[in-house]
């Protein structure tokens, strides 16, 4: 029992800080919804972190929530998703879907390699452009043993270019003439964060906004593919160096993502409406909070300076695979008869 005493004694003050955070970046989202509590939470942990260092006190509370609480978190994100609608949906956004996803994780290889970005952060890159922004990130960072600079750099890399698509592409889906079904498909492919598809789709009109949030929704899904593939990948690479430290060979345990069976098992669940109406957005609120906390852990662990010496090549990055996604969804539509 003091075992259990103590550790909680341990982990206490890291979570402690990290709820607070949290609580600060909620309210601070609902004044500013495009930017949204997560990505907050991550900017003040770094902020916090750049001012005054954490001490070792805190470090293994952030630990446990930058992991197992982000983990839950993901989870929690399952029971949101409708595996009927996404299969409803399917035929018109699955076709577009294989392009963006390819286009993404390809250009973010390529010039990744280019720009001299290592594995782990360009393809973090990728999936936050290709599936759903800080969600995909935050659930391909463990698989990749991402490092906490690297998870801030992607979610910031990514969210820039989010705002300015909620600016733009309003206004460039009038100037093309757009319907709401071409809208909405192009901007639930192409966009990254599920409240910035809804922010840009719903300016263009309902119709579109509607039919956007689904597709955002189905594209959500290839989270469990691109995971469980990147678990394979991620063994391979990581094998040498755990072996040539000493480290024995992971297990399968350690290499298969088991949260994102549970994620798909709440899918399923929700599926066949066994969960409660009334439970639905407090599930919803509590997935966002988890996320906002183990964001602010990322953040509090994350070394700005030693972001800034990185550069602005994973900006870069950001900029090129985000705007390749933008034009291959365009053109795979026009190409299809779409638009």
């Amino acid at each position: 029992m003091m075992y259990y005493f103590n550790k909680a004694k341990k982990l206490s003050s890291g979570i402690g800080m990290t709820c607070l955070i949290a609580v600060i970046a909620v309210l601070m989202g609902k004044i500013l919804p495009i930017i949204g509590g997560s990505i907050l939470a991550l900017f003040i942990g770094i902020l916090c972190n750049f001012i005054s260092p954490v001490e070792n006190e805190l470090k293994e509370g952030l630990d446990f929530v930058s992991r197992r609480l982000l983990r839950l978190a993901i989870i929690l994100l399952g029971t949101g998703l409708s595996i009927s609608k996404v299969l409803e949906v399917g035929k018109y956004s699955l076709f577009v879907m294989v392009f963006t996803l390819t286009a993404a994780f390809g250009s973010a290889y390529v010039f990744g390699n280019l720009l001299k970005i290592n594995w782990k952060l360009s393809n973090l890159i990728g999936a936050g452009t290709g599936i759903c922004g800080g969600s995909a990130i935050a659930a391909l960072s463990p698989v990749l043993e991402a490092d906490d600079t690297d998870i801030a750099y992607a979610m910031s890399a990514t969210f820039i270019f989010d705002v300015l698509m909620i600016l733009l592409f309003p206004l460039m889906g009038k100037a093309l003439n757009l319907s709401d079904l071409a809208f909405g498909l192009w901007t639930g492919t192409a966009v990254n964060d599920t409240s910035s598809v809804v922010a840009a789709a719903y300016a263009f009109s309902d119709a579109a906004g509607n039919f956007a949030t689904i597709v955002k929704l189905t594209r959500t899904t290839s989270i469990v593919p691109i995971t469980l593939l990147f678990s394979i990948i991620a063994s391979y690479h990581n094998r040498e160096k755990k072996l040539s430290s000493g480290k024995a060979t992971p297990g399968l345990s350690n290499l298969f993502p088991w949260f994102i069976l549970i994620f798909v098992l709440g899918s399923i669940i929700n599926t066949l409406g066994l969960i409660p109406a009334n439970l639905y957005t407090p599930i919803k609120q509590g997935s966002k909070f988890l996320m906002a906390m183990a964001l602010a852990a990322v953040g509090l662990k994350t070394d700005l300076r030693k972001m800034l010496q990185s550069g602005i090549q994973p900006m870069i990055l950001g900029f090129i695979v985000s705007l390749i996604v933008v034009l291959v969804s365009l053109i795979v539509q026009f190409l299809s008869g779409q638009i």
